[in-house]
């Protein structure tokens, strides 16, 4: 039984209790006051009614008379009049009741009270004896009325108590519905943290509670800087920061084979010219600093990547990747901005930093993109100019012709809905956690990946439509084919109330398929965004569906924000995962990042896994599930 009921049992028990115990009192306090009244009236009007008739004379029919006007009166129940040898000379008896005290009552209360009695004299000599008996049929009905009155009063007293009562466990209540929320969801590793409550054992509770929550979050941060501390002592120059050149390698194969948006940008290369030169000139502390001043203009340029992408392939050469960059013009624009700020930090020496820019694309081959690159960079590097850089473009076919035409195109796609493509997450038994649903859109009369609408999609503002627009997709599929689904949202949708609203309303109506949907958003997420995740999560976890993060790298620093989430798993990115078996380096990390995992009740799934020798080191690190082409699935 619950302690609200517990409450409430002894709060009605003790209404009750007080009512009856307080009705009982009264009552028998009321029936002895009035005993004790009707034994004195009787006392006094035998004594009256006796003296009256010592003075009249003793014949029996003016005794009779006499007794049968006051019996008329309808106050008595019984006069008797004995002789001295108590022979009954007269009698007037009255067994009706009148009156509509009910019988229960009378029973309960019955009076018991003793006869008047009284000497009748006639001179000198006694005449006889009169007894007396009141009609209780006014006592009976004085008694039930105050009895109802009193009732009524207690009724109305309980009323008010119990309202009181209601208020002061409902203020009770909520406190207490918030801590065993609370410990629900620390039980499911959930930590978070609630307002402390006034009533004092209810506040102690709360504050170990929330301190065990802070300590979580404490410790996940701290665990996780160690392991972002190893990652970036493990994968990147020590002297500027930048990638290692298999990291980046490895950065750049995984984009170049994925359908996501990322998949399409801009590779910008820079060499350093004459670095030996530069060391004689500002010496190795003034070239180091010139290098981590490059790595940083470079970073710069990108604002959609939370770390961005840079790498160093040797002294002097580095790469910036620019993923859902697309105008070459301003690039080139921006680049050369950066470049002069960069050569400006030391005015005294001429620095020369040739470049070169080069568009990628989904399925590029990346020796193809290193040669053009380089290529150009040597054109770069014969040129006189001060302004060294060198732009290749690619022959793009473009669907659309302009905005306009893409605008139409992708809101006809959305409304006729998309398509989804299954691609099977496994765990290390084969056995299938979910499958993830990217979207295809009919473009140009073809269906085409996210690679090549996401660009656009974003520049418009269509991300909840298109998002909304997948789930519904989903649904529909479930209804013939249940099998759990993984569905990506992005982080403009989850920032989106009206959205939030429309999905929450799509699935409340279908509560049955919703359990089989798992959302997934992605780990570059804003503050905001967190806190837009947190409500998506309350609205919808009801309903049964999951939640997760792909695209986990560098952003595992932000698991530590999202430890009251309550997410279901975490997708690590294909940069951590390729040629996972032939680093020990990134075997450690992604090992820590599992582990860490765990620890919340995180399943960890590893991505664009390629061939079994990562797949059997990806599961013997610790990672629960694994996806990519890799991944064979009857």
């Amino acid at each position: 039984m619950s302690l609200i009921k517990q409450l409430w049992l002894a709060i009605i028990a003790l209404l009750l209790l007080s009512f009856v115990g307080s009705l009982t009192i009264s009552i028998t306090t009321s029936r002895d006051y009035i005993e004790q009244e009707v034994r004195i009236k009787n006392a006094d009007n035998a004594n009256a009614l006796a003296l009256s008739m010592s003075q009249l004379d003793k014949e029996l029919v003016t005794l009779e008379l006499l007794i049968a006007a006051q019996f008329d009166t309808g106050y008595y129940r019984q006069i008797t009049l004995r002789d001295t040898d108590g022979s009954v000379l007269i009698e007037r008896v009255s067994d009706t009741y009148t009156g509509d005290v009910p019988v229960w009552f009378r029973q309960l209360v019955e009076f018991d009270v003793p006869s008047g009695t009284a000497t009748i004299q006639d001179g000198w000599r006694q005449f006889g004896t009169l007894e007396l008996d009141s009609q209780h049929s006014f006592a009976y009905a004085s008694l039930w009325r105050s009895t109802l009155e009193l009732a009524a009063w207690f009724l109305l007293a309980g009323a008010i108590s119990l309202a009181i009562a209601t208020m002061v466990v409902r203020g009770i209540k909520h406190p207490l519905s918030r801590v065993v929320a609370q410990a629900q969801d620390i039980s499911a590793r959930r930590f978070t943290t609630i307002e402390e409550p006034r009533t004092l054992e209810l506040r102690q509770v709360t504050q170990a509670m929330n301190i065990l929550s802070a300590n979580v979050h404490q410790m996940l941060s701290h665990e996780s800087h160690k392991l972002d501390e190893l990652r970036r002592h493990l994968q990147h120059d020590r002297v500027t920061g930048a990638l290692n050149r298999d990291v980046f390698m490895g950065k750049l194969s995984s984009q170049l084979s994925s359908d996501g948006a990322r998949a399409t940008g801009m590779l910008v290369m820079v060499r350093v010219q004459e670095l030996e030169t530069l060391n004689e000139q500002l010496g190795y502390a003034g070239t180091d600093q010139l290098l981590v001043t490059l790595v940083t203009q470079l970073g710069q340029l990108d604002n959609v990547s939370s770390e961005p992408v840079v790498g160093r392939l040797n002294g002097s050469d580095f790469i910036f990747m620019l993923p859902l960059v697309d105008d070459v013009e301003e690039l080139r624009i921006q680049v050369m901005a950066a470049l002069v700020e960069v050569t400006a930090t030391v005015p005294d020496v001429e620095v020369y930093l040739p470049t070169a820019i080069v568009p990628y694309a989904p399925h590029d081959e990346r020796a193809i993109l290193l040669a053009t690159l380089d290529d150009a960079l040597a054109q770069a590097e014969s040129l006189t100019s001060f302004e060294q850089v060198v732009v290749r473009q690619r022959e793009r076919v473009s669907l659309y012709s302009s905005h306009a035409e893409w605008r139409a195109a992708l809101e006809t796609a959305i409304q006729a809905g998309p398509e989804l493509a299954y691609f099977p997450v496994v765990d290390a038994h084969g056995d299938i956690l979910h499958y993830e649903c990217p979207a295809r859109l009919q473009l140009a009369g073809k269906w085409h990946t996210a690679g090549v609408f996401i660009p656009w999609v974003t520049r418009f503002d269509m991300e909840p439509a298109l998002d909304l627009a997948v789930v519904k997709k989903a649904l529909l599929t479930l209804q013939t084919d249940l099998k759990p689904v993984g569905i990506n949202l992005s982080a403009a949708s989850i920032t989106n109330t009206q959205f939030v609203n429309n999905l929450r309303n799509l699935l409340v109506s279908q509560p049955l398929l919703a359990k089989q949907l798992c959302f997934e958003v992605p780990a570059t997420l804003s503050t905001h965004a967190i806190g837009s995740l947190r409500g998506l999560c309350a609205a919808l976890r009801p309903l049964g569906c999951t939640f997760g993060i792909e695209h986990v790298g560098a952003e595992f620093t932000k698991l530590a924000d999202l430890h009251d989430v309550g997410l279901a798993y975490l997708k690590m990115d294909s940069s951590l995962i390729h040629q996972l078996h032939a680093s020990h380096e990134q075997q450690t990390i992604v090992r820590g990042m599992a582990t860490l995992c765990h620890s919340l009740g995180i399943q960890v799934i590893g991505e664009g896994v390629a061939d079994d020798d990562e797949l059997v080191c990806l599961f013997r690190v610790g990672v629960d599930g694994a996806t990519g082409p890799g991944i064979h699935y009857a």
